[in-house]
């Protein structure tokens, strides 16, 4: 592993620790070199064999990452932690690699990203529905407020103040 600071690959693990619910491990390193510590992580090659059809048919290989990026822009500036985040998107994976062997398309990603993210938080759920379903009218984006709505008050009264004006 190249030092990201002096570009020497000659490192020391430090501290080793599972991370995503098993499925990756986290090294923090440090460089023999010029001392600099830093992270890295590592995973089983096998899920890298996932391939995601987006709607024009294009088949890409499957990035964490980008699911990771649009739960982050889903929930920008509200009150949920990266641990959250990343435990929400292991929740994904795990969904993606129970139910698929080759190929997932695009839409049941986002199913499996919006299911949770329901869970998770009700604003960043409307937020990442809008991009998601790309909503053709201002109607159709009330529609689905008004059912997170009616479902929050059913789970969670408190939650309900969240979409009154």
């Amino acid at each position: 592993m190249l030092c990201p600071a002096c570009k020497a690959n000659n490192n020391k693990v430090i501290d080793s620790r599972l991370t995503e619910g098993g499925m990756a491990i986290r090294r923090r390193r440090i460089c023999q070199s010029c001392g600099r510590r830093f992270t890295t992580k590592e995973r089983v090659e096998e899920e890298l064999r996932l391939t995601v059809v987006k709607a024009s048919a294009q088949r890409v290989p499957y990035d964490r990452d980008k699911i990771l990026s649009g739960v982050e822009r889903a929930c920008t500036k509200l009150d949920i932690t990266e641990d959250d985040l990343q435990q929400l998107v292991d929740r994904v994976e795990e969904d993606l690699f129970n139910n698929h062997d080759r190929e997932v398309t695009t839409e049941q990603i986002g199913f499996y990203v919006s299911r949770q993210l329901r869970q998770l938080h009700p604003v960043a759920y409307v937020r990442f529905m809008s991009v998601y379903r790309k909503y053709g009218t201002v109607d159709e984006f009330i529609e689905e407020i008004t059912d997170v709505r009616e479902r929050v008050a059913h789970e969670s009264p408190a939650q309900q103040s969240l979409f009154e004006a």
